[in-house]
Order: C-alpha cells, then structure tokens, then sequence
C-alpha cells in the first residue's frame, strides 16, 4: 500500500471519528491503522535500504568505468577510452537519479514515522476511555498482528521480487 493511499485511509478514518461517541469503534480503528502503518514504514525501510544498496552498487560500477578509462587513456586506446566514457556517464546519471530516489524515500519515511507517532498518540488518548478491558488485550495484538502483516508483505515482495527476475530473464533470453 503507497503512502499516498495510507494517507487517504487515515483522513478517512480520522474524518469519521469526529463524529462517533463510541470509544471502543474509534480505538479499533485507529488500532487497525495503527497496524497499516507500521507495516507501511517498515516496508519503506525496506525500500531505503534496497535503493541505499542499489545506489553503491551503481557508484561502483561508476568508479570502475572511470578507471578504465583512464586506462585506457593511459596505454592511448582511444576505442575502449571512448566507451568507458559512454559507460561513466549512464552510471553519473544513474547514481544522481538514485541519490534523488533515497532522499525521496527518506523523506517519506520521516513523514510515515511522523504520522504514526501523531496516530500512537490519537489511540493512546482513545484507548484511555474505553475501561479496563481493553489496555490489557491490545499490545499482544499489535504484535500479532503486526507480524503476520510483516510476513504476508515480505511474502508478496519475494514473489513480486521473483516475477520480475522472471521476466528479466525471459526479456533477456528473448522469450
């Protein structure tokens, strides 16, 4: 689920509670988003770390093609100096696309932990109103349910993961 998504929901959410008396409906629901949107930061974490690795990688393989080609100057091999060049200069602009994409992300994963803070707070006040029942089932829940939401989206990232390998692979043996 896109933050932009999880924003909406909450909007909603919060924009139907004003006008509900029921402490326990409110506190199940913000409960429920509360759940929504921890397994959104965790998985934008995720995201942090994946665009993090790919964006090193990439400064690798600039490095390298940079060397080469000042090899390649080196020794006067103006062909492999050329394309080292070629080479250098799709992975500058890939490394700056990819420096983009994880300011983007970490920007977006500080708003996430921001909102959840704001929401852990909203349930928090909610909760207080709704008896003695309550505050002792919830935390057991929220680490329940907040695992079996984590498994199901590394779940769905591998096979998302494998699909695309799959495809990459059919697209590269021309299938």
């Amino acid at each position: 689920m896109g933050l932009d998504e999880l924003r909406a929901r909450l909007d909603s959410l919060l924009a139907g509670q004003g006008l509900s008396s029921d402490q326990r409906a409110r506190a199940s629901g913000l409960h429920a988003a509360l759940v929504e949107l921890k397994v959104a930061v965790g998985q934008s974490r995720d995201a942090l770390a994946a665009a993090e690795r790919e964006l090193a990688s990439e400064r690798t393989q600039l490095a390298d093609a940079e060397r080469r080609g000042g090899l390649a100057a080196g020794i006067g091999d103006a062909e492999t100096s050329r394309i080292a060049g070629e080479f250098a200069a799709r992975h500058r602009e890939r490394a700056g696309i990819l420096e983009r994409k994880v300011g983007v992300i970490k920007e977006e994963l500080a708003y996430a932990e921001r909102e959840y803070a704001s929401l852990a707070a909203q349930y928090q006040a909610a909760r207080g109103g709704t008896g003695p029942a309550t505050p002792a089932a919830g935390p057991d829940l929220d680490e329940r349910d907040f695992d079996l939401l984590q498994a199901k989206a590394r779940r769905e990232a591998a096979e998302q993961a494998a699909k695309a390998q799959l495809e990459h692979l059919k697209k590269k043996l021309g299938k």
